[in-house]
Parts: C-alpha cells; structure tokens; sequence
C-alpha cells in the first residue's frame, strides 16, 4: 500500500508512518521544515518532501493520505486527495482503526503520560512481552525513536487529549495519570476538559481496566461519575508501601515519577508480571528524551549539569523544579523556561505566576513565548506576554530574557551556576544542542 503522511515530522504521526514501514508499506510525507526525525525517516526508506505543502505531492497511485490533527481544512495536499477521492484519515483515526485489532494499553492524563508509556514499554520488553510502542517522546532503547515495531498482540500507546484525538481509540487498559486544566484554547473550560476524559473511558473494552492515580482529587471526582461502567478498577498511591522502595531504586527524581512508577507497577501486576522483573526494569530505567535528561558539560574550564525537561504546565514545572532542587540541594541552579503557546499562557497565567512566586531555585530566566501553529488566537496574543507575566510575578531572581540573546549571556555568566536546566515544549532544546556543542 501507498501511504502519504501530511505533517510527516510529528511525533505522534511520524512514530504511525515508522510502523507502516516496518509492515512493508511504500511512505512518503511531506513537512514544512526539515527536522531530526524527518532525516531519520528518510535513512528508513520512506520519501520526504520538505518545503510548501503543494497538491503535486498527491497522485492517483497513493491508498492512503493520513494527517495531522493540526493541518487545516484548505491544505492543498489534503485538498487533492479528496478531489482524487483517496481515502484521508487524521492521525488519531488511524491509529484508532489499529486500536481495535490489537490489545491496547493507553496511557492518558495532563501530566506523565510520555514517562509512564516509557517505562510501561521498556519493562514489557525486559518481561518478554514484544510490545508495539507508540509514545511522545525518543528513547535510546528504541534506537532514539518514539517507535518500537514488536511481534505480539500488545500496543501500548501514549494518547494525547488535545483536539479530543483520544476519543479514536479503543484500549484493553486505560492509565489514568493526572486531571488538570490544560488545552483550553479547545476545550473552553474544565468541565468540558473533564468531560472527554469520561467520554474516552468509556471506550474501554468489555470488562478493560481503568489503572487511575488515586491522590488525584480530580480524578476522585471522575470515579464517581464512571462507577456505574462495565469496567474493572485499579488504583494506585504514594501511600502504598512500594513507595519507599521505588524512592530508592528509581533514577529519575521526584515524587512526580514515584507515582508513575506505582502506575506502571499496577499494570505490570494485571499482566501477572512478577514484581522481581518489574522492580528491576524500574531501576534501570534511565529517563526520556527531553524528561528531565541530564548531561554534564565543561565551559571554560567550569563542569556544570545541563537538564533539558519537556514540563509547560504550572504543575509540570513546580514538580521538575523542585526535583531539581531535592536531587541538588547544595547546588546553585537556573532554570531557562520558554512558555508554550500563548493560549496556554493566557488561560494558565496566574498559575503560572503562582508558581514562578514560589521557584525553589536561584535564578528563572524566562524567554520570549513559543508560538504553535494554527492553535493561536491573534487577540490572546496580543493580551499576554513573556515580559507582562515576568513583571507580575515581580521577584528579583525572575528576568525576562529574549531568545537571542540567551546563548551570549550564557557563555558569560555560566560560572555562577551548577545546574542549568532548560525546560519548555517549543524549541528552546535546540540552545542545549548548541551548548552541547561549544
């Protein structure tokens, strides 16, 4: 089969056009800029069209169009091929028809999603399960890929609830992380929020198991809401005795991470794993791409520890902070933050400011905010700002800092710090490569 991919370098679609390689199938995708994983995906076989996208891309002799959520409706590619009538899928709808012929375990929530299908995945692995892996970050065990092509009937998958993607698949299992306010540009408000999360439990199997956080208060509220559901429950807490010895052996920071620990724990009792192998995968798992990952590096002579973390959500950055903080707390750190979005910033604000009020490092510098395509509101953009939130949470160790000229300040300031980390969804990991590089 012949399948073209709109918006091919994606995280989520990329890893969907790596298992249609991996079937044998003839790719090709189209991109607007080249990237890491659009090089990648070329060394892999598949046809990558760089640039515009243009109606040319799209003949008669492809089977398949499938394409971002985030491509609009007038996409002269995703125009031609309805013109030609070729069959068009999002992303999420075509992982969604997979969904349904294999046993699916799906890891949802605002916070942890990418963590716990990373080490639900690698601790499959390690128990002989050869599990089908989609998941929104790289891992090293999957060659620096978000993708790993297994041979039995089990996927696990990380599913994103924005644009509601999540309400396409059809899971065996559902772990259930965190509910917090997010992605308001689309759902307006919590209770819509809230609503799809019911809405997507519902799609469970017959008899499918729910694994949720139980030291979530918005997840307490939930359950009560989905008891009367044909549907099995399990439920995990920092109160269970396999806390204390997950804060041991676990080699990520945080009581963030021992929570998603314990949820992968409880997934792995379902599928009868023993907990010797569980317990042994967990302590050997060492991080994500862009999850709190850490490098150490020398400048001018002055060796400091470079975190690069993915966190964009107040409570994502409270948690990776203060990490931080308990893992050195004898050591001088900065925190570089980039806002993602600015509808994120403008209905989180004073969240945002709540937490930067409270910053348990040394210094937070905080850059311009980093603009989504196509999720932007002109009006909100002209209504928030890196600089305005800077000035509202009015602490001396809190600047602003424009984008380029982060690279200079730190060539020249970077003595007065151990620990630097460099956190935000956007682009701002791309000064890390350059540091890495000096």
């Amino acid at each position: 089969m012949r399948i073209h991919f709109i918006g091919i370098g994606g995280i989520g679609i990329s890893a969907l056009a790596q298992y249609y390689l991996d079937q044998g199938h003839q790719i090709s995708g189209s991109d607007l800029v080249s990237s890491e994983t659009t090089v990648a995906l070329r060394k892999m076989g598949a046809k990558i069209l760089i640039g515009p996208h243009r109606a040319k891309n799209i003949n008669k002799k492809i089977d398949l169009v499938v394409y971002s959520p985030a491509i609009e409706k007038n996409n002269p590619e995703l125009k031609r091929a309805q013109q030609l009538k070729i069959k068009c899928l999002t992303y999420p709808e075509a992982l969604g028809e997979l969904t349904k012929k294999y046993f699916t375990i799906s890891v949802c929530g605002t916070h942890g999603k990418s963590t716990v299908t990373s080490m639900l995945s690698l601790l499959l692995v390690k128990a002989g399960f050869d599990p089908t892996v989609i998941v929104g970050t790289k891992l090293k065990e999957f060659g620096n890929t978000n993708f790993r092509a297994g041979q039995s009937n089990i996927w696990v998958i990380e599913s994103d609830e924005h644009f509601a993607s999540f309400l396409n698949y059809w899971p065996d299992i559902i772990v259930l992380t965190t509910l917090e306010p997010d992605h308001l540009d689309y759902y307006q408000n919590f209770k819509n929020y809230i609503l799809a999360f019911k809405k997507f439990i519902s799609h469970l199997s017959w008899q499918g198991t729910l694994v949720i956080n139980g030291d979530d208060k918005n997840i307490s509220q939930l359950r009560k809401q989905i008891d009367k559901l044909p549907i099995k429950l399990k439920t995990y807490s920092l109160k269970q005795i396999e806390s204390k010895k997950l804060r041991k052996l676990l080699q990520i920071p945080g009581l963030h991470n021992i929570a998603n620990g314990l949820a992968v724990l409880t997934v792995a009792r379902l599928l009868k794993i023993p907990d010797k192998i569980s317990f042994k995968a967990l302590a050997e798992y060492k991080g994500a791409w862009r999850r709190f990952e850490e490098h150490q590096l020398k400048i001018k002579n002055h060796p400091f520890k470079l975190i690069n973390d993915y966190a964009h959500h107040p409570t994502e950055i409270k948690a990776t902070l203060e990490a931080a903080r308990n893992k050195y707390f004898d050591k001088k750190i900065w925190c570089i933050y980039q806002p993602h979005q600015y509808q994120r910033t403008f209905y989180l604000f004073n969240d945002f400011v709540k937490v930067f009020r409270q910053c348990p490092i040394d210094r937070l510098l905080i850059t311009d905010i980093y603009s989504v395509a196509g999720r932007e509101s002109a009006v909100i953009k002209k209504k928030v700002s890196a600089e305005k939130l800077v000035k509202k949470v009015n602490k001396n160790n809190v600047v602003y800092l424009p984008k380029k000229e982060i690279l200079d300040y730190l060539k020249k300031n970077l003595q007065s710090c151990d620990v630097l980390i460099m956190m935000g969804a956007g682009d701002i990991y791309e000064l890390s490569k350059k540091l890495l590089n000096l």
